[in-house]
């Protein structure tokens, strides 16, 4: 991973391309993120980048994370703070700044988020089951149906019926950057991303490039 950066989802809205094309954009609040700590093979394993994100209230972090955000050099404290696997440690140092002119209008990117929740539904809008008929004295409609053979007198693993549906970690691959602002740290990309509104959005290079 190359680029990757975090950002807060703003809402949709539309640009025009010089052709006068019209074409729908999420906004999405993008950095900076402060480098808080670089994890390398020979001590942890793996390489990767800690990034803080966010500023947040002191008074919402306890004092072991407070240190820790201290370390960098900076008296803020940050919301979120997340990992980046990357391939040369080496380009980054603690406290470096990372902000959406990491990315350029035309790169093809991949959006991970939190989709949006639905709360509990029935197995027809979960799973897509059909329905059973709505009259002749029918009083099956919208029930989940048979749950498997009747002689294990069990319900297997992994059976589709109704329950909590979305809140589930989504990634939309291969879209496009169409303008980037660094003065305002908004990056808008082509067309839906997962999530609701003031939702945290991670950003990467697309890893399935077309």
């Amino acid at each position: 991973m190359s680029k990757a950066i975090l950002g807060i989802k703003k809402g949709m809205t539309q640009v025009f391309k010089d052709t006068g094309e019209v074409v729908p954009v999420t906004v999405i609040a993008a950095g900076p993120c402060i480098v808080l700590q670089k994890k390398t093979v020979e001590t942890d394993g793996y390489n990767a980048i800690q990034v803080g994100f966010y500023d947040a209230k002191s008074n919402r972090v306890n004092k072991p994370m407070k240190g820790h955000f201290a370390k960098v050099g900076s008296n803020k404290v940050f919301r979120y703070v997340r990992e980046f696997r990357v391939e040369n440690i080496d380009q980054y140092e603690v406290g470096q700044s990372i902000n959406v002119e990491l990315f350029n209008p035309g790169d093809k990117v991949d959006v991970t988020a939190k989709s949006k929740g639905k709360g509990f539904t029935g197995a027809i809008k979960r799973h897509n089951f059909g329905r059973g008929p709505e009259s002749h004295g029918s009083k099956y409609h919208r029930r989940t149906g048979s749950l498997g053979a009747k002689g294990p007198a069990r319900v297997f693993k992994g059976r589709k019926m109704p329950g909590r549906m979305g809140g589930e970690k989504v990634t939309t691959l291969n879209l496009e950057v169409v303008k980037i602002f660094p003065t305002e740290n908004l990056l808008l990309i082509k067309g839906a991303v997962p999530g609701p509104s003031k939702g945290l959005i991670f950003i990467k290079n697309s890893v399935k490039a077309k």
